[in-house]
């Protein structure tokens, strides 16, 4: 993990084969203009307000996985807001479609989760929708454990994942 709030770095973390770097308040509006408008209702509008109205922040802005083999961007990931009074953080990923298949979301969900539990986290959850056995076996990897299913308020029907220190 690097970044230096006196030069204004961006957070960065990294795996074995990705550079996590966390997403400026423009590059996350952008990336949501350029979504279609089916995945762009999808967007919480909640997280959207909570995103807007503060400093790019790790619990609100999310981060970008480049390939540190090329510089590409693959994905990415973040966190569905700072953790709560119980210290629960839930996490959410994501690689484009072009490179799936490559264990890069078992990457970013890995560092996800460490850097949660490294700073304020004590308990991370994951959600999956039921069909998504690839998303499943991602969190498995990762030592989740699968509670069972849940109403998620803007998801609906999912599979409800936590990992806790």
């Amino acid at each position: 993990m690097t970044g230096d709030p006196v030069t204004q770095t961006p957070l960065v973390l990294e795996t074995p084969r990705l550079r996590l770097v966390l997403d400026s308040t423009e590059a996350v509006l952008a990336r949501i203009d350029a979504l279609s408008p089916a995945d762009r209702a999808e967007v919480s509008p909640e997280w959207l307000a909570r995103m807007r109205s503060s400093a790019p922040s790790p619990w609100t802005h999310g981060f970008t996985a480049f390939d540190r083999t090329n510089d590409r961007a693959v994905g990415g990931g973040g966190y569905k807001g700072p953790p709560d009074a119980d210290g629960m953080v839930e996490i959410a990923y994501g690689i484009d479609a072009a490179y799936r298949g490559r264990g890069f979301a078992k990457e970013v969900a890995a560092a996800l989760t460490q850097y949660a539990l490294g700073a304020e986290a004590r308990h991370v959850r994951a959600h999956t929708r039921p069909e998504n056995g690839a998303s499943a076996r991602i969190l498995e990897h990762c030592g989740f454990a699968c509670i069972g299913e849940v109403i998620d308020p803007e998801d609906g029907l999912v599979w409800r994942w936590e990992l806790r220190r």
